[in-house]
């Protein structure tokens, strides 16, 4: 064998030219299914961070009435809808898909509901956090502390601001002990927050804006969630936030999730809880993205078929021109078998480096196409190790007849052949 491959490439490289433009069918097709796969995984791994986020893995379950929303702040508590108890949340926490769970209450005013002294702020998010929010949520503290059991049980009036909060109240200034009026009650300032991960998405189109950007505020504030009553009158259902072990594992833990809560929801208005499924929406922009760039790969696929034809042709010549080699070889005692590899492997080599350079051009072309066109690509390695094999495997299809044609010479025939 390896005998075989040193004359394979001995070959080649005693015909360099003929040899390149055999190939070239086979690094044309390669090259353009690379930089495909490599354009639809780029594209769909920016779908999937647009959409989810970096690695946050968070999935909130919240009160659909049919397809919509449920507003809490117009509509109200809806009946038959219970307030979620500790055990329940345990339960979702122990999930094998999860790593936490958070139960909170929501709310987004354009109002002036925070103020600070005379300053209001322009919008606001307000959120009733329970001990498990800032974590499950992704949060970290800049200054001063977080929540304390003591908090809870004593219906303490402290607050959190995020930093976006803090600039917009403080301006720069310290906010740790300050005074903020929330719809009228007083809440003292503990804590400054921030998003560990904090990612920016991509807006390419209305759409983008509107899915991504709806809920940009000037800051939102966080209060104990046993206090929530005395701001806003009345208990109300929560919402659960719940980060997902990994992202693959999200739409499992929101359906899980979603099931364990609606078991004690009794509404006859058709409000249940509902898991933003995130993933799937990517699935779904991802699929959509992807049906048309495959018919792209079946395309660059027939250059492969046109390299294919080419190889055969070539070995086909090389039989005729080593005919007497072949005759030489068969008189001294070559079996067909012999003959037979000798010229597979040379196919499979020349179909081999092809190959190679169709991957190494097809990764170029995919960084040429993100530079010209500013989309993301990410390389499949596993797509450019089949490439190669799948090369390979072409050379020695097309290589067969060849081989088989060398193999059946009659050795007195070959050597009476000039």
């Amino acid at each position: 064998m390896i005998e075989n491959i040193r004359l394979a490439f001995q070959g080649v490289w005693g015909h360099k030219l003929r040899s390149l433009l055999t190939m070239l069918g086979i690094i044309i097709g390669i090259a353009a299914i690379i930089a495909i796969v490599s354009t639809i995984k780029g594209t769909n791994e920016q779908i999937k961070q647009n959409l989810i986020g970096s690695g946050s893995n968070l999935v909130e379950v919240k009160l659909y009435q049919n397809d919509y929303e449920y507003e809490l702040q117009w509509q109200g508590a809806p009946e038959g809808v219970p307030v979620i108890k500790e055990n329940v949340r345990q339960q979702i926490a122990e999930l094998a898909e999860v790593e936490s769970a958070s139960l909170y209450r929501y709310r987004q005013d354009y109002d002036n509901s925070v103020f600070y002294g005379n300053k209001g702020a322009e919008s606001s998010v307000i959120i009733g956090a329970d001990a498990h929010y800032l974590d499950t949520c992704g949060y970290q503290l800049m200054t001063g502390r977080g929540f304390t059991e003591k908090d809870f049980t004593q219906f303490s009036n402290v607050a959190l601001i995020d930093d976006a909060m803090a600039d917009q109240l403080f301006e720069g200034k310290p906010a740790l002990g300050e005074l903020l009026d929330i719809k009228g009650h007083p809440f003292r300032i503990i804590g400054v927050v921030k998003e560990r991960d904090e990612f920016e998405p991509v807006i390419n189109s209305i759409e983008d804006y509107y899915n991504y950007m709806s809920e940009n505020t000037s800051g939102k504030v966080f209060v104990p969630t046993t206090v929530w009553p005395a701001i806003y009158s009345f208990d109300e259902p929560q919402y659960v936030a719940v980060r997902a072990k990994n992202t693959d594992a999200m739409t499992d833990a929101g359906k899980k999730t979603q099931d364990l809560l609606n078991a004690s929801v009794t509404n006859q208005d058709g409000v249940k809880y509902k898991a933003e499924d995130l993933l799937e929406q990517a699935k779904n922009l991802q699929d959509l993205s992807a049906s048309t760039n495959q018919q792209l790969i079946w395309i660059a696929s027939i250059s492969l078929l046109v390299g294919g034809i080419g190889v055969a042709n070539i070995m086909l010549v090389s039989v005729t021109e080593r005919t007497q080699e072949i005759g030489l070889k068969k008189a001294i005692g070559a079996k067909k078998r012999r003959i037979r590899a000798q010229f597979l492997t040379e196919a499979a080599v020349l179909t081999s480096i092809g190959g190679i350079l169709g991957v190494a051009a097809g990764i170029g072309l995919a960084h040429l196409i993100s530079r010209v066109t500013e989309s993301p690509v990410a390389v499949d390695w596993f797509y450019a190790i089949v490439a190669v094999i799948g090369s390979m495997l072409i050379g020695v299809i097309a290589g067969f007849f060849p081989a088989v044609k060398a193999s059946n010479l009659d050795p007195i025939e070959a050597l009476r052949r000039e």
